[in-house]
């Protein structure tokens, strides 16, 4: 994979991740349960790996895909 294809991927993720770690944070900041560190750690990766390659970064791709095409058309 070349270099630019690769930090186009890195931009693609970091997209999807950012928001929603921030978001999700807020949500565990919230919750009334206490929960050490590691067991927040494991339960924000559990939920967010699945969430940034399943659904997260293919909506990204349609979202450029759809840019893209429109940009091509003008």
């Amino acid at each position: 994979m070349k270099t630019k294809m690769k930090l186009i991927a890195a931009l693609k993720i970091w997209v999807v991740i950012y928001p929603s770690i921030t978001i999700f944070l807020y949500i565990l900041s919230k919750s009334s349960m206490e929960l050490p560190l590691y067991l927040k750690t494991l339960f924000l990766t559990l939920i967010l790996v699945p969430w940034v390659v399943f659904i997260g970064v293919p909506f990204v791709d349609s979202v450029l895909r759809l840019l893209s095409t429109k940009v091509d058309k003008k």
